[in-house]
This record gives structure tokens, C-alpha cells and sequence, in this order.
């Protein structure tokens, strides 16, 4: 092989790479793309109003969150239980629900910021990244991002208040419940209320 023919094949592969990383975010990135979304829609939270905060966050949280494995995991065991179909209707309206959740809190400035305190391994090779919502005039706040890297990088699968309380935890054993009480059908008409609720101002979640 010749030293040209050589210098091609390592210049391409090196190509490659910087291609592939370039792709391939690292965990904190991917929480920084996030914030980065967050804080932009909280400058202009008031005059998107409810619908604009939505449609700008969606696309977002669809290549940052995992929401397909997010939505099995809230399910449990009940998952596997559900017909295609219904697999595919609650994938939707799990989506459509956390977006929902981020639209409506999200929804003005008032000189927050976020500051990312660094990242570890965790279980299963997912990785912590710790971060702290800084409103003036109240106390920080401390949200614990978890991902795990897939085919398409990585990507949110559960957020932790305060570095502890799994939202991931709360929504299963909410959906668990009403699910073994009144079925799937009762699960997707609650979860379509509270969507409307956040729509229309009347409910938000704990954190900012």
C-alpha cells in the first residue's frame, strides 16, 4: 500500500469519526440542547402562549427524551398486556402528556437559568447528569437527568427532583393504580384531562 493510498484511508477515518461524534452528543450535551430549548421558550413563554410553547418544545423533547421507553416503563408489567394498537395510542398521548407538562410551566421569564454540576455513571451504563434551576427570589432548584444511550445517541429516560424523586416512579405507580382499577380505556381518558388541564392553566407539576 502506498504512503498516499495509506494517508487517504486514515484522513477518511478520521473524517468518520469527527462525523460520528459530531452526531453522537455526549449526555451533558444532550441536557444542555434541552435547556438551552427551555430557557428560549421561557423568554418567549407569554407570547407563545400554551399552543406556541407546545409546538416549539416538541421537536426538542422528541430527540432528547426517550418518550417510547419512557411510556413503556410508566406501564410496567401492564405494557406487554396492551394490544398494538394500544401500544401505539399510548406511545402518542405519553408523548403529547410530558410535552404538555414542560408547556405549560414553562411559561414565562423571570430571570431563571440552569447550571449543569456534572455528570456520573450510573446503573446499567446510563449516566446522571446533575443540574440546578436558579430562579431569583426562591430556592434552586436540583433535577437529576438520567440517560441511557441507544442507536440514536442518548437520551432522557427519567428525571429526579431534588436528585431523588423519580418522575418516572410517581407516573407508573399513578398509572399502575387507575389502570388495575378501571383499565386502559379510564388510564388514556384521565391522561387526555389532564392534558386539557395543562392546556388551559389548571394544573402544573411540582418543579419548574
Amino acid at each position: 500500500m502506498t504512503v498516499w493510498r495509506c494517508g487517504v484511508i486514515v484522513a477518511s477515518a478520521l473524517a468518520l469519526g469527527a462525523v460520528l461524534q459530531a452526531a453522537d452528543p455526549s449526555s451533558t450535551a444532550v441536557v444542555q440542547r434541552l435547556h438551552d430549548a427551555l430557557l428560549a421558550t421561557l423568554k418567549d413563554g407569554e407570547s407563545l402562549g400554551y399552543e406556541g410553547r407546545f409546538k416549539r418544545l416538541q421537536p426538542v423533547m422528541r430527540e432528547t427524551f426517550d418518550l417510547s421507553f419512557m411510556a413503556e416503563k410508566a406501564l410496567g408489567q401492564h405494557w406487554k398486556e396492551l394490544s398494538a394498537a394500544d401500544q401505539e395510542r399510548w406511545h402518542q398521548l405519553f408523548a403529547d402528556f410530558t410535552i404538555a407538562n414542560y408547556a405549560a410551566n414553562f411559561d414565562r421569564f423571570t430571570g431563571q437559568r440552569f447550571e449543569i454540576l456534572g455528570e456520573d455513571p450510573s446503573v446499567g451504563g446510563t449516566q446522571l447528569v446533575k443540574t440546578k434551576v436558579i430562579s431569583p427570589g426562591t430556592e434552586d432548584t436540583e433535577l437529576t437527568y438520567r440517560l441511557q444511550k441507544g442507536t440514536g445517541g442518548w437520551r432522557i429516560i427519567d428525571v429526579y427532583l431534588k436528585g431523588t424523586v423519580s418522575e418516572l416512579a410517581l407516573r407508573r405507580a399513578d398509572f399502575a393504580s387507575l389502570l388495575e382499577r378501571d383499565g386502559f380505556e379510564a388510564l388514556t381518558t384521565g391522561l387526555r384531562g389532564k392534558i386539557a388541564d395543562l392546556a388551559a392553566g389548571r394544573a402544573k407539576r411540582d418543579h419548574p
